[in-house]
């Protein structure tokens, strides 16, 4: 998997000016550094192709550390990971972020992970969730978003995160191959990646807008 060779690090850019601040450099291989969930502590990483995270810690104001203050976390406890597959996609975490949540591709499964240890708890939801790929989280409720299907998966969690419930799917016509999402106040927003569709410089791109009222 090539691919994977080519996305080993991770970036910290300034928001005002667009320069680069800092950049880890993510020792495994083969690696895709996949998703990143930013809390008040620390960032991070999801690695596709290792059964692995990174943690990059934060400092006062959310100063960031030097190249080399980085932690990895192995993934153990539950988590399922196969070999020539692509397994740990996206990450969130829980509300008092005692906990991260992440998907698996391969295993179809969500986990809920101790970021302290690494140990990982399957979050029984009674079936499999297939094309899973962005999550976003507000509250209990959880967006799983399914890009090749063209959908997205509303999921309510228990109040521990070992399981949950799929209570709705929300679909759009303008969907096309959603990856990621994200909220603000009564909608959700999709990022369409138009797999299906060659890049080139006349092709557009799009957000789409989804109502959750």
């Amino acid at each position: 998997m090539t691919y994977g060779r080519r996305k080993r690090d991770g970036r910290v850019y300034d928001t005002d000016t667009g320069e680069l601040v800092e950049q880890y450099q993510f020792s495994a291989d083969p690696s895709f550094i996949n998703d990143v969930i930013v809390t008040g502590t620390a960032a991070y990483f999801t690695n596709s192709l290792q059964p692995e995270l990174y943690q990059v810690p934060l400092g006062p104001g959310g100063t960031v550390p030097t190249p080399d203050s980085f932690e990895t976390i192995e993934l153990s406890g539950d988590f399922e990971f196969i070999p020539d597959a692509f397994n740990t996609n996206s990450i969130e975490a829980t509300p008092n972020e005692a906990f991260l949540i992440i998907f698996n591709s391969a295993a179809q499964a969500l986990y809920r992970v101790d970021p302290a240890s690494g140990v990982a708890v399957e979050i029984d939801l009674g079936e499999p969730i297939a094309n899973g790929d962005g999550l976003v989280r507000r509250g209990q409720t959880l967006y799983v978003v399914q890009n090749r299907l063209n959908q997205v998966a509303v999921i309510r969690l228990a109040p521990r995160y070992t399981s949950g419930r799929l209570v709705a799917t929300l679909t759009d016509d303008d969907f096309d191959v959603p990856t990621t999402a994200d909220l603000f106040g009564n909608w959700l927003y999709t990022v369409n990646a138009r797999f299906g569709t060659p890049p080139g410089p006349d092709v557009e791109y799009h957000i789409v807008q989804v109502s959750l009222r």
